[in-house]
C-alpha cells in the first residue's frame, strides 16, 4: 500500500505537472491562430467593382488596371496593406513588412535598375558571418575540434569498392546491423528516449559485429592493394614478352646479316684474282642493296655502315691508287650511287645549289664528334690523288676537267671534303694564276697570255664569298683588284682599252667597276686631255682626243655625265679659247662655223646632246654672235676673253638634280682630283712588280748615305732575299752586295742604278 500510495503521488505530480504544461502550450497555439486569423483576414481586400463610382472616376484620370499608379505606371498596384499584431506582441514579434509591401519595392528598385534585398535575409547573413567569426576565433591549437560522426560502409559497398572480393551473406547481416538503419535495444528502456539518450552499454552481439566490420575493411583495403601489384605484374610481364620477341627478331636479323657478311666474304676470296673489278664491284654491290632493301629500317641498329664501308674498302683501296681524276671522273660513282643509305651518304644534290646556299651547315644534319667510316674512307682514299691531281696536273686555263669532276662527286662527297676543295685548293690555284696575269699589256698572238674571265667565270658559282668580295684583303677579287688597278694606273691610253675589261664585265660588281674607274682612270684621263690634247685649226691632231674617247664610251665605262664633265674641265676650255683668238683676228665667219658644226660631229649623239655639252655648244654660238654684231673694226677690242673653265677636280657631285639645275651645271664638286692620286714612279716600280710576281716590300729604314728610305724586291713569299733598292727620281738604285762584301759592313753598302729588266728581274729571283 505504501507503495502504491507513493507511486500514486508520484503519478499525481507528474499529472499535475504535464497538465500545467499541456495548457500553456494550448494557449501558445491558440495565440498563434489568432494572428493568422487576423493576418489573413487583413490581407483579404476586396476587389474593386469595374462600375464602381471610384473605378470610373480612376479611369477618367488615366489610370488601367493590372498598372501602377501615376503617369509612368510605376506607382503603387494595390492600396497599402496593415499589419496587425497579437494582443501584447512587442515589436519584433512578428514581420513587420508584409509580403505586398515586399513585392512594391523590389518592383520600384526594379524600375530604377537596381537589385533590392530583403532586410531580413540581410540580418540572417550579418548573423551567420558573425557567427562564422566567432568560430574562427575560439578554434585554434588550443581548442578541441568536434567529433565527426562515424560513417559506415555497408557490405555491398565494400564489395563494390573491391573489386572481385565477396562477402558472405552470414557476414553481410553482422555488419549491415550496425548501420545508421537497424538499430540494436539492449532494452525497452529506449525506446522512449532519443538516440542521443541510449544505454551506453554494449552487447556482445555489437562488438563482434564492429569488429567484424574492421576486419572487413582491412581485408578489403589489403585486397585492393594486392589488385594493383597484380595488375602492375601483368603489365611488367607483358613488356618482358615485348622485349624477348624484339631481342628474338634481332638476334634471326643478326643471324642473316652473318650469313650475308659470310656470303660477301666468299664472294671477296672467290674472285679476288678478278682482272676487271668492274665485275667484282658489280657483285659486291647487289648484294649490298639486297641488303639494303632487307633492312631498311635497321641500318644504324645493326651497324649496316660499317659492313658495307668494310666490303667496298678494297675494292674502293684499289681503285683509288691508279685513279687519275681528271681523266676519269667518273671512276666508281656508279656503285657508289646504288647503295647511298648503307653507306650514309646524304640525297644527291647538285654542287652549284650547295654552294649557293653558302651554308656551313650543308651535310651537317647527323651532330657527331667523328666522322663515319665512309667520310674516313673518302678522307684517307679519295682526297690524296685528287690533291695531288689538282696541285700537280689541273690547269686552271681549263676548268673543264675539274668543273666535271666536282659536279660528279659532289653528291658523294662530305662537307669537310667538299669545303677543303672549293674554299682552298681551287682558289688557291686561281689565285696563283691571276697573279701571274700582266695586266698592262694587250694579249698578242704570237705570246697569248690566259683572261681572267676565262677560268674565274666557271667557279662563280663554287667559290665562297669570301674569296669574291672586294673588301677581303686575300681572295680571288682582292688579286683581281690589284691587277685591275695597275691596269689602268700603267696601261697606255692611246692603245685603247683591252678586250679583257669587256670580258671582265659580267663577273665584276657594278659598284666594285665604278669606283675603280673613277679613282684610277679619269684622272689619267684629265692629265692627257691637259697635257697631250692641243686645239689647232690649222693642223689638227685628234689621237689623244680620240683615246680619251675610246676609254669612255663602252658600256661598262662612264657614264654619260661624267664624260660631259671631264670634257667641260678639259676640253672647252681650250677651245672657247681658239675661238677667241680666231674671231679677234680677222676670222672668216664660214670656216669658223664649219669648224664649229666639225667639232660637234666628233662626239657621240648621246655626249653632244648631253646637258653639260648643249651648254658649252650655245655659249659658243653666243660668242660668235656677240662678235658679228661688234663687226671687225670693234671685236678685237670689245669682245670679252671666256671665262675660264671648271676648276679641277672635275667629276661630277652627287648632288640632286635640283641642286644641278639651280647652279646651271657649270661647274660641279669633285670627289677625287688628279693630285690626290698621282702616277709617280713608284707606282710605276710597283706594277712592274705585279706583273711580273714579285713582292715589293717596304723594309722602314733609310740608306745611311744618301736618307732615302729603302725596299726589299723579291721572288720569296717569305719576303726574305732578293736586292734592296731606293728611289731617287726616276731611277732604281739597288745595293750591289759584292762591292759591299768588300768594303765590310752594312753602313758602307754601295748601290748602283739598275734597269726594270731582265737584271733586275734575275736579282729578285736569287738568279
Amino acid at each position: 500500500m505504501a507503495e502504491f500510495s507513493m507511486n500514486s503521488q508520484m503519478n499525481s505530480r507528474v499529472h499535475e505537472e504535464g497538465s500545467s504544461d499541456s495548457d500553456h502550450r494550448h494557449k501558445r497555439r491558440k495565440m498563434n491562430q489568432n494572428v493568422k486569423q487576423t493576418a489573413a483576414a487583413s490581407s483579404a481586400s476586396p476587389a474593386a467593382k469595374p462600375n464602381s463610382f471610384a473605378a470610373k472616376m480612376m479611369a477618367k484620370m488615366g489610370y488601367v488596371e493590372g498598372q501602377g499608379l501615376g503617369a509612368t505606371g510605376r506607382g503603387r498596384l494595390a492600396p497599402v496593406e496593415t499589419q496587425l499584431r497579437p494582443t501584447g506582441a512587442g515589436l519584433g514579434a512578428v514581420r513587420e513588412k508584409t509580403k505586398q509591401a515586399k513585392e512594391e519595392e523590389r518592383r520600384e528598385a526594379a524600375f530604377r535598375g537596381e537589385i533590392l534585398e530583403d532586410s531580413e535575409e540581410e540580418e540572417k547573413k550579418r548573423r551567420k558571418e558573425l557567427r562564422k567569426k566567432k568560430m574562427s576565433a575560439v578554434g585554434g591549437a588550443a581548442s578541441t575540434p568536434a567529433k565527426r560522426k562515424t560513417k559506415y560502409r555497408t557490405a555491398a559497398e565494400i564489395e563494390a569498392d573491391a573489386e572481385g572480393l565477396q562477402v558472405p551473406n552470414v557476414l553481410k547481416s553482422i555488419i549491415d546491423a550496425t548501420g545508421t538503419e537497424t538499430k540494436l535495444l539492449t532494452s525497452t528502456a529506449g525506446l522512449m528516449r532519443t538516440h542521443n539518450q541510449m544505454v551506453s552499454g554494449e552487447t556482445e552481439a555489437v562488438k563482434i559485429a564492429r569488429k567484424a566490420r574492421r576486419d572487413l575493411e582491412a581485408f578489403a583495403d589489403e585486397w585492393n592493394t594486392v589488385s594493383e601489384q597484380k595488375k602492375f605484374c601483368e603489365l611488367e610481364e607483358s613488356q618482358y614478352v615485348q622485349e624477348m620477341d624484339e631481342l628474338d627478331e634481332n638476334i634471326r636479323g643478326l643471324k642473316k646479316v652473318i650469313e650475308a657478311i659470310q656470303d660477301l666474304q666468299s664472294t671477296a676470296a672467290e674472285d679476288w684474282g678478278i682482272p676487271n673489278d668492274a665485275t667484282l664491284w658489280g657483285k659486291v654491290t647487289k648484294k649490298l642493296e639486297r641488303l639494303e632493301s632487307d633492312y631498311a629500317g635497321k641500318l644504324d641498329t645493326m651497324t649496316l655502315q660499317e659492313v658495307a664501308v668494310a666490303a667496298i674498302h678494297p675494292l674502293f683501296k684499289t681503285a683509288m691508287h691508279d685513279w687519275r681524276p681528271l681523266e676519269d671522273p667518273v671512276n666508281v660513282t656508279p656503285y657508289l650511287s646504288r647503295i647511298p643509305r648503307l653507306l650514309g651518304i646524304q640525297p644527291a644534290s647538285s654542287g652549284t645549289d650547295l654552294v649557293t646556299q653558302s651554308d656551313p651547315q650543308i651535310y651537317s644534319s647527323r651532330l657527331s664528334k667523328s666522322t663515319t667510316p665512309y667520310e674516313t674512307m673518302l678522307y684517307t682514299l679519295f682526297l690524296p690523288p685528287l690533291r695531288s691531281a689538282i696541285t700537280n696536273d689541273w690547269d686552271p686555263n681549263n676548268p673543264s676537267l675539274l668543273l666535271s669532276l666536282i659536279q660528279i662527286w659532289s653528291p658523294f662527297l662530305p662537307a669537310f671534303v667538299f669545303t677543303g676543295l672549293t674554299h682552298n685548293l681551287i682558289p688557291t690555284r686561281l689565285t696563283n694564276l691571276l697573279a701571274t696575269w700582266k695586266s698592262s699589256k694587250q694579249p698578242s698572238s704570237k705570246h697569248p697570255q690566259p683572261q681572267p674571265h676565262s677560268y674565274i667565270f666557271p667557279w662563280l658559282p663554287y667559290l665562297p664569298p669570301e674569296q669574291l668580295s672586294p673588301s677581303s684583303p686575300a681572295g680571288v677579287f682582292a688579286t683581281l683588284k690589284q691587277k685591275l688597278k695597275s691596269l689602268f694606273q700603267s696601261y697606255p691610253l692611246t692603245s685603247g682599252p683591252p678586250s679583257t675589261l669587256t670580258s671582265l664585265f659580267p663577273i665584276l660588281p657594278p659598284s666594285f667597276l665604278k669606283e675603280m674607274l673613277n679613282r684610277h682612270l679619269l684622272p689619267r684621263l684629265a692629265t692627257h686631255l691637259s697635257h697631250n690634247f692641243l686645239i689647232d685649226p690649222s693642223d689638227q691632231i685628234l689621237t689623244p682626243f680620240t683615246a680619251v674617247l675610246a676609254w669612255t664610251t663602252p658600256s661598262w665605262s662612264f657614264p654619260t655625265a661624267t664624260t660631259a664633265h671631264l670634257m667641260q674641265a678639259e676640253f672647252f676650255p681650250k677651245w672657247h679659247h681658239v675661238l677667241y683668238l680666231w674671231l679677234t683676228n680677222s676670222p672668216n665667219n664660214q670656216e669658223i662655223s664649219e669648224w664649229f658644226q666639225w667639232w660637234k660631229e666628233q662626239f657621240p649623239e648621246p655626249l653632244r646632246d648631253h646637258e653639260i655639252m648643249a651648254k658649252e655648244w650655245t655659249k659658243g654660238l653666243e660668242t660668235i654672235n656677240l662678235a658679228l654684231d661688234l663687226g671687225p673694226e670693234n671685236v678685237a677690242e670689245k669682245l670679252p676673253p671666256p671665262e675660264a673653265g671648271p676648276v679641277r677636280p672635275f667629276l661630277p657631285s652627287q648632288s640632286t638634280p635640283s641642286s644641278s639645275k639651280r647652279t646651271g651645271g657649270a661647274t660641279a664638286k669633285a670627289t677625287t682630283t688628279v693630285d690626290d692620286e698621282p702616277i709617280t714612279f713608284r707606282s710605276v716600280l710597283e706594277s712592274w712588280c705585279a706583273d711580273n710576281s714579285l713582292l715589293f716590300i717596304p723594309l722602314r729604314e733609310a740608306d745611311p748615305a744618301t736618307g732615302y728610305p729603302l725596299f726589299r724586291i723579291t721572288a720569296s713569299a717569305s719576303g726574305k732575299g732578293g736586292v734592296v733598292v731606293y728611289l731617287k727620281g726616276d731611277v732604281v738604285w739597288g745595293r750591289d752586295t759584292a762591292a759591299a762584301g768588300t768594303k765590310g759592313g752594312a753602313s758602307s753598302a754601295v748601290f748602283r742604278p739598275v734597269g726594270l729588266d731582265e737584271g733586275l728581274l734575275g736579282r729578285a729571283e736569287g738568279r
